[in-house]
């Protein structure tokens, strides 16, 4: 049906055409009057194209966008090669980026016709415009750089960024506002440092923009020292900044500091907005202050007229769930004045996970349209917490039968320039023995001094010693046997983790910072966790 509906939209357009210019033949036509719009007809067929793979009507689309006068508009031949892309032609998408560059050598042409591949996400084929570039300017850098961080590929972002610092275009502003959130997403701190040393020794002109970015970064790499240094030297006239802060407070724990930022707006006259309140909810709620963070989000409505969105009530819901306040929490879901979305049932359902409620937890899944591998993990967790072995196994059956696999932990540390990733049980980094014969180390000096694995977060019915494994070789312990056979005694060791930490690996990195007498700083999915002397800066509450 689709394919058939795009071949109707092509005749469509022709026929439409043909009437508009009764005494033209299509050659002929001009790119503006009556056609000025035609254009984005054609881009809306190839977007139908790409939806349905219809090959025989983006050939015929290909046809009729050079007989009406359009074959080097960038975004209609954005659009051609991105359909015939999707429709599994990848020798006719490169013949027309082949053909772009004989057509046009015109920078500004060649930008938009990037920037149109940067906007549909398909980073190959901008990629592959931007190698056969004969030139580029700032823009061209920036488009691809800030392209690749919004799709997720940080790593090839900033190995880009170098790439253009050996090139005759020097970077501005706008490259760093767009480079600065890959490396925060990263987590490296050494990259965060050199950025910023970069941007004084080019002399880049700092707006707000750029300032909240840097706190962000720093925030999200673990100096938060360093964030809180820039906050206190830059003129704070955008509510921006004070969010950046707020936020990157809130992540490391400090709910009480980023309490104090937000009265501090007041002070400078700042009107707090939207994200200003997901900030100080979520410092609430990482720190267990259901008492402030109630106050909070009352007053976001009665002195700032600011409706609370679903992110507002997921957070809210979330610091209710974390305290143990399930009823209440699925009260303030019930009474919510718009329709609770999946954010909020997450965080409910995040919520029993933790107090060990299935009951309640198979409420949240029976609220949540498209059930994703973590939300299949927190029931059946749930179940096993309770060792309802049997449900545990009919949730692993739902997710067999819906395709559905468990999101893989990584864990990942830096070292030598370079990130190392590990997987539980992974054995494919190139010092995988000596990696395990330090963490066997560790975990039988763990425990001597009397540490016992939680065997019930095994979501398996199996045996006590098949449980115990399980556990030991987890992605974030692998990374961290790494660190210490990489660093010397005394020297911090910072790990990046993409989902949460569990129960049995956050004790035993409590009792291997004693041991070992290191600090040991782990960010997860949700926040970071400042391992020193056996404790962590949360408080065992996360």
């Amino acid at each position: 049906m689709q394919r058939h509906g795009a071949r109707r939209i092509g005749s469509q357009i022709e026929m439409g055409v043909k009437r508009s210019h009764p005494f033209c033949s299509a050659t002929s036509l001009p790119w503006h009057h009556e056609l000025s719009k035609d254009h984005q007809i054609f881009r809306h067929l190839l977007e139908a194209c790409k939806l349905s793979s219809d090959i025989r009507t983006a050939t015929e689309t290909h046809t009729r966008i050079i007989r009406f006068g359009y074959g080097t508009h960038p975004s209609l031949v954005a659009s051609l090669i991105s359909a015939y892309a999707h429709c599994d032609r990848l020798n006719l998408a490169y013949k027309v980026v082949d053909q772009v560059f004989n057509w046009t050598v015109n920078l500004v042409a060649l930008n938009k016709t990037l920037h149109s591949f940067i906007k549909s996400r398909d980073s190959e084929l901008a990629r592959k415009v931007f190698d056969k570039m004969p030139d580029r300017d700032v823009v061209t850098w920036n488009s691809m750089i800030g392209g690749y961080v919004d799709n997720g590929r940080f790593e090839e972002a900033l190995r880009l960024f170098t790439m253009m610092l050996t090139s005759n275009v020097v970077p501005d502003k706008f490259t760093f506002a767009s480079v600065m959130p890959g490396c925060a997403k990263l987590g490296s701190l050494p990259l965060a440092q050199w950025l910023h040393q970069l941007m004084i020794d080019m002399r880049i002109e700092v707006n707000y923009i750029l300032v909240a970015a840097m706190i962000d970064m720093y925030s999200k790499c673990g100096g938060i020292e360093a964030a809180k240094s820039i906050f206190e030297r830059v003129q704070r006239d955008d509510v921006s900044i004070w969010n950046s802060m707020i936020n990157g407070l809130a992540i490391h724990g400090f709910a009480l500091d980023a309490i104090a930022v937000f009265s501090k707006m007041d002070f400078e006259d700042i009107t707090p907005d939207a994200i200003t309140f997901l900030g100080v909810l979520s410092a609430c709620s990482h720190s267990g202050l259901v008492k402030e963070g109630r106050h909070y989000f009352n007053l976001m409505k009665s002195r700032y007229s600011i409706e609370p969105q679903h992110e507002h009530y997921g957070s809210f819901v979330d610091l209710l769930g974390r305290a143990g306040l399930l009823e209440e929490a699925y009260a303030v879901i019930t009474s919510m004045p718009i329709e609770p979305d999946v954010i909020v049932w997450r965080a409910y359902l995040s919520a029993c996970r933790t107090h060990k409620n299935p009951k309640m937890g198979e409420v949240a899944i029976a609220h949540i349209s498209r059930l994703r591998s973590g939300d299949y993990v927190l029931l059946s967790n749930t179940y096993c917490s309770q060792q309802q072995w049997d449900n545990a196994q009919r949730v692993r059956e739902m997710m067999k039968k819906h395709g559905v696999s468990k999101k893989k932990g990584i864990s990942w540390f830096e070292w030598g320039g370079r990130f190392h990733r590990f997987k539980s049980g992974d054995r494919s980094h190139p010092e995988t023995e000596p990696i395990y014969k330090v963490l066997g180390g560790l975990i039988e000096r763990a425990k001597a001094e009397g540490f016992v694995p939680k065997r019930e977060l095994v979501m398996m019915d199996v045996s006590e010693e098949e449980k115990e494994e399980n556990l030991c070789y987890h992605s974030e312990k692998l990374a961290l046997a790494f660190g210490i056979l990489k660093t010397g005694p005394g020297t911090e060791i910072r790990i990046s983790k993409n989902l949460r930490i569990c129960d049995d690996c956050h004790n035993w990195f409590s009792l291997v910072s004693r041991m070992l007498n290191r600090v040991i700083l782990v960010r997860d999915r949700i926040r970071f966790h400042r391992f020193e002397g056996g404790l962590c800066s949360c408080g065992d509450y996360w």
